[in-house]
């Protein structure tokens, strides 16, 4: 039964598809966007198909050496172009409407890119579980008239993982990425500074074995920084103390991110979830 309904799913997704024609397709080389990469080779040919990454501070050179590679496993045209949205005001003041700026940027770049191409569909990899969650971005892709075929064909990130494997893709069991930007807390500014600090305790944090890691970032009053690490449930035993091992780990990690500029590290005893920073936001908006 759930395997018709991934089938369906996916015909959907391919007569989608395959009525753009042409296509520039907003790619960041996650589980998401290789996804739809890959799909839109199969249903279109690679000729048919531009790729586009978009590069700040808030992207991580770790992400774009593996959109670089997906891009060129796949054999279609990819550029990467820079985006500088943390020079915008907006954006650097880190509202709740955040990525809204963010994507405004983006679409409206890529669409200069699609009409100066003679491509009429620019797509992003919006899924269906994304429109459960506050996402202002999606305002900003309605203005700039971009598609969401994964969202239109009903697929959730779980039928995408499985499509995926099923595809070869190596992103089918990939950690879910996000902006770094994602990891500040709404009203604190966004500086280049403490993106860099960000992304460099994430990657100390995953070269300790963990593979899906956020560190959400604060700046307290009186100026000092915390830290609230996130990492899988199942995975917080390896940050408790309860052995030598565990605690020489933990006092590496609190040792490392001191250094980073960090004077609490925290760690949520919820575990990771995707969004956490919007709980506390009371906005009401539509699913």
């Amino acid at each position: 039964m759930a395997a018709d309904l991934l089938k369906r799913k996916l015909n959907k997704l391919k007569d989608i598809v395959a009525a753009y024609r042409r296509v520039l397709i907003a790619y960041s080389g996650g589980v998401d966007s290789s996804f739809l990469l890959k799909s839109a080779v199969c249903f279109l040919g690679s000729e048919n198909v531009l790729a586009i990454t978009a590069v700040s501070p808030t992207y991580t050179q770790k992400e774009l050496k593996a959109a670089k590679e997906i891009a060129e496993g796949l054999g279609v045209a990819h550029r990467v172009i820079d985006t500088n949205e943390v020079d915008d005001p907006r954006f650097k003041a880190n509202p709740e409407n955040r990525c809204y700026y963010c994507k405004s940027e983006l679409f409206s770049r890529l669409q200069k890119i699609a009409r100066t191409e003679g491509i009429a569909y620019v797509l992003d990899a919006t899924n269906a579980d994304d429109l459960k969650d506050y996402r202002p971005g999606q305002e900003a892709k309605k203005e700039c008239g971009v598609h969401s075929p994964l969202a239109e064909a009903g697929m959730a990130k779980k039928d995408i993982r499985a499509l995926s494997k099923e595809f070869g893709l190596k992103t089918w069991n990939a950690p879910q990425a996000a902006c770094l930007a994602s990891r500040f807390a709404y009203g604190q500014e966004i500086t280049v500074e403490d993106l860099n600090r960000i992304e460099k305790a994430e990657e100390y944090i995953r070269s300790l074995g963990f593979k899906m890691v956020r560190v959400r970032h604060y700046q307290l009053p009186d100026k000092t920084k915390l830290a609230r690490i996130e990492v899988d449930t199942k995975d917080m035993p390896n940050l408790v103390p309860a052995s030598p091992a565990g605690r020489l780990r933990q006092s590496s990690l609190v040792h490392r991110l001191r250094k980073l500029g960090y004077t609490y590290v925290t760690l949520d005893l919820e575990g990771y979830r995707s969004g956490s920073m919007n709980e506390g936001i009371k906005h009401k908006f539509k699913i």
